[in-house]
């Protein structure tokens, strides 16, 4: 694509790798036909081709961000579909990110948007406000019909999210190191997340239980919170770039006072996807450069960690059918495909594939409270495809997608590792009481020992 920057405009660091991004784009419209958002609608400018002609338009000129770039950008997922797709490798989610900053600092937006957003920045990544957000939903969600009456049809998209029954606590939350009761073979650090401590903490029990199995300590830094994902896809890239930079203090403190770790684990693949990221996200910072990058190197998603072991026999087997949904961060972002399935497949289930797999199931990160009605058509089609292979169950390796997807479904949800957790002798995932007939313990004499 030719470009038509300035040289006074190519100073500007962000316009500069902007530039580059756009000259790799050929039109070819390979990429519309993986678009979540152009497969629902339709619409050119709501794919990735026409984003970056509105995206290239906006910067070229200078503008303030329009109504038009500012809705059709709002419309993007970040799925990255189209980075799977494009045969030209453009790197379409820098420059949508970079086009997000500039329609945060110089676009116009409502009230109702502005307080919206504001709010799910101020809440959504930090653990203690989020649980007293949800204890507010309860008492709020007998209005949902009022609310919506006003026209508040995002609210009434959190308060649906919102989860009904009482909030659990984690066995072990941090700070602090989760001791494994063999031989130490490795030692490990875990994000230990934001909202999926709040909504689900039994994944990272679910984590610790499958690493303390294998001979490794877990870590969760003291001082360590959002991986700023959630902020950085709303434009706020100051407030993503903070909280990476209080990461990188926190896991580097643990490292010069405890010694080296052998990775950063990470359970939620749209976070995994953010701090993989962090040396990009953190290159103007020339005092975290070169730890960013090392920290980006060595973090691992779960399944990509515990794929590096000899899992053995599980200690229970089962018939079940598992339909593996791939969070779009996991196979688009990360490119972790085959870990995931192989591990379920180790551990006794069917593992499962759904049509249409490479489409977002509507949750994103904020997507499905900021854009409900996208959302909700995405999470209807996802179902459907779902249903029709029939599983006893869905996995799944993001918090985001289990909350999506468990809302009004049938088909109970559960993280990828809390699966494979049951199958070598942790408790009952939530949600799957009524299959736990259906799964039998394996005598402890014919277990084979785990290889080293």
């Amino acid at each position: 694509m030719q470009t038509h920057f300035t040289a006074s405009q190519l100073k500007n660091p962000r316009l500069r790798e902007a530039d580059k991004i756009l000259r790799r784009c050929v039109h070819c419209g390979f990429c519309t036909a993986t678009c979540p958002t152009y497969v629902l609608l339709g619409d050119e400018r709501d794919s990735p081709r026409g984003r970056i002609y509105l995206i290239k338009e906006m910067f070229e000129k200078g503008e303030r961000a329009g109504p038009e770039v500012q809705r059709h950008v709002d419309r993007c997922l970040s799925c990255l579909s189209c980075m799977t797709t494009c045969p030209s490798g453009v790197d379409y989610m820098h420059l949508v990110d970079h086009a997000r900053v500039h329609i945060e600092e110089t676009g116009q937006r409502g009230l109702k948007d502005r307080a919206l957003r504001w709010l799910l920045a101020a809440v959504l990544p930090y653990p203690d406000r989020l649980r007293l957000a949800l204890r507010a939903a309860w008492f709020a969600k007998p209005l949902t019909g009022l609310i919506a009456r006003l026209g508040l049809r995002e609210v009434v998209a959190m308060l649906e999210l919102a989860p009904n029954g009482l909030l659990r606590g984690a066995t072990f939350s941090g700070p602090g190191t989760a001791v494994t009761k063999l031989e130490r073979r490795k030692r490990v650090i875990l994000l230990a997340g934001c909202a999926q401590q709040v909504l689900r903490p039994e994944i990272n029990d679910a984590s610790i239980r499958l690493l303390a199995r294998r001979g490794v300590d877990v870590e969760v830094a003291p001082g360590a919170g959002c991986c700023g994902a959630l902020v950085q896809h709303m434009g706020r890239e100051q407030a993503a770039i903070a909280m990476a930079k209080t990461n990188i203090d926190a896991w580097s403190r643990l490292i010069e006072k405890s010694g080296p770790i052998d990775a950063v684990i990470v359970n939620t693949s749209g976070c995994g996807t953010t701090v993989k990221d962090y040396a990009h996200l953190v290159q103007g910072e020339p005092a975290y450069a070169e730890r960013a990058t090392r920290i980006a190197r060595m973090t691992r998603d779960i399944t990509e960690f515990l794929a590096g072991y000899e899992m053995g026999p599980p200690k229970r087997w089962s018939s079940l059918r598992v339909a593996y949904h791939s969070a779009c961060s996991m196979q688009h972002g990360q490119g972790v495909n085959e870990e995931p399935r192989k591990l379920l497949r180790n551990a006794g289930f069917t593992v499962l594939e759904i049509p249409e797999a490479h489409l977002c199931c509507g949750s994103a990160g904020t997507y499905n409270v900021l854009q409900p009605d996208i959302a909700g058509a995405l999470r209807e089609r996802k179902l459907a495809n779902i249903k029709s292979v029939r599983p006893d169950m869905v996995a799944a390796g993001n918090i985001g997608c289990i909350t999506q997807l468990g809302l009004g479904s049938e088909i109970p949800i559960a993280h990828t590792v809390e699966l494979i957790d049951w199958a070598y002798g942790g408790p009952v995932p939530r949600g799957l009481e009524a299959l736990a007939q259906h799964v039998t313990d394996v005598p402890e004499s014919t277990l084979e020992p785990v290889a080293p």
